[in-house]
């Protein structure tokens, strides 16, 4: 990489001049060398001959003349290699044919790489697949039935699924793939032929991926999601949503109601009911996690270890239903917690920061943690700066205080450092939302 002394410290092992930078790329060169792959930002993207390459992994936004000369780096011919490979993982087949035909409007020439044929021989692979998922379940009302009728056929599909094993997973790998070759093979008879049908693919899989967690798109794709709708190579009429297709109304995530828990139990969809219940709870937790470390903490590994029984067969459905249920009320009780004590919701999360640990709580009494919290609420909201997370001098000063305290009032000795850590990681989070 290039830089300056300038840079922090910790880059200068990596900052190469000119001729240590030409050094490697001659190296690199040389199929004899040992030096065999390369992690490539920008520099060797362009302009790089290098006969003997043959592979790129691609997941970096290119577009235009720059993806062209990126390809170009392995689609030389040397020895016995007849060409590149180029390991897609963003789905740039748009903007290759957007680059193929620009390059050929401007008097370059060439075949294009994407062959249509291929392509719908991959759409009939994966949507062969699709519907061996989707064996024995009748979906046949999705073409004909109006929008409402169409939504409700949903929690029965996506029931299906998630009695198969690792069925939501498949799923979710393969109407991806059957939706870039989707995209590639339109306008072929064969694309055109089951376009109804991939649209019900997909729609299942909205419903199941909006319930997975840690699904975040990064901006490129969802710049890709906006051009499939745009060029409408799936018709879509309208937003699917998992509450409205289980019949349920949406609830309020933070009260977790008897009413709605109820009607959960009541779902004649049980594994639907079970992902229902696991998103809410595990959105629940997201929340807590901004305000109080402790709780989130122990609320997350409940319903860690209750899902994962269920995954893992150990426990049925019915049974992880009532334990998701239970939980679901443990976290709405914790809410009140606070009130019984006599604690507002951030002394709250210190009180909770300090009761882990159990000597602590038969020693002092609960009484004792109270006060010990609400001091501890003051002092960190006077000692607080907006940068003080990355000052140590502040950072150390904040520990000094916090062991203090503890030690007015008689914390446990061999706890305190355990207490004063959980404390500080709890005073990040509450400055976060103070800020």
């Amino acid at each position: 990489m290039t830089g300056s002394a300038a840079d922090p410290a910790e880059w200068q092992p990596h900052i190469r001049n000119k001729a240590r930078r030409e050094e490697l790329a001659k190296r690199f060169k040389d199929p004899a060398d040992p030096f065999k792959i390369v992690i490539v930002r920008d520099m060797w993207l362009t302009g790089f001959d290098v006969p003997c390459l043959h592979t790129m992994y691609a997941d970096k936004p290119m577009r235009g003349h720059g993806l062209m000369q990126a390809i170009a780096r392995v689609n030389r011919v040397y020895k016995d290699k007849p060409g590149g490979l180029i390991v897609d993982y963003l789905g740039l087949a748009h903007e290759l044919k957007q680059a193929l035909a620009a390059y050929t409007e401007s008097g370059g020439t060439g075949k294009t790489a994407i062959d249509q044929d291929e392509a719908v021989a991959v759409l009939r692979e994966k949507y062969e697949i699709c519907r061996g998922l989707f064996h024995g379940f009748d979906w046949s009302g999705w073409n004909t039935g109006s929008p409402q009728q169409r939504l409700s056929i949903l929690p029965a599909a996506q029931e299906h699924l998630l009695v198969q094993t690792d069925g939501k997973a498949r799923l979710i790998k393969t109407v991806t793939d059957l939706s870039k070759a989707f995209a590639l093979a339109v306008p072929h008879d064969e694309a055109l032929a089951i376009r109804d049908d991939v649209g019900f693919f997909q729609a299942v899989k909205a419903v199941l991926a909006k319930s997975a967690p840690g699904d975040r798109r990064s901006p490129d794709e969802i710049d890709h999601a906006i051009r499939q709708i745009i060029s409408r190579a799936v018709a879509s009429d309208e937003v699917i949503d998992i509450f409205a297709a289980a019949g349920l109304k949406k609830p309020d995530i933070s009260i977790l109601s008897d009413e709605f828990l109820a009607e959960v139990r009541g779902l004649r969809q049980r594994n639907l009911a079970v992902e229902m219940l696991r998103k809410l709870l595990d959105g629940e937790i997201k929340t807590r996690r901004r305000k109080n470390v402790v709780q989130a903490r122990s609320f997350a590994a409940m319903l860690e270890h209750a899902i994962k029984r269920y995954q893992n067969r150990a426990i049925e459905t019915a049974q992880v239903i009532e334990e998701l249920i239970a939980l679901a009320k443990d976290m709405r009780d914790a809410e009140r917690r606070g009130d019984e004590l006599g604690l507002t919701e951030d002394e709250l999360a210190f009180y909770d920061a300090l009761e882990t640990n159990d000597s602590a709580v038969a020693v002092l009494g609960d009484e004792t943690l109270r006060i010990i919290a609400q001091e501890l609420v003051r002092t960190v909201r006077n000692n607080v700066t907006i940068d003080w997370t990355v000052r140590e001098n502040v950072r150390a000063n904040l520990r000094v205080l916090v062991k203090r305290i503890l030690r007015k009032y008689g914390y446990p000795p061999d706890k305190q450092e355990k207490a004063t850590q959980t404390v500080l990681e709890q005073a990040e989070v509450l400055s976060r939302a103070w800020s």
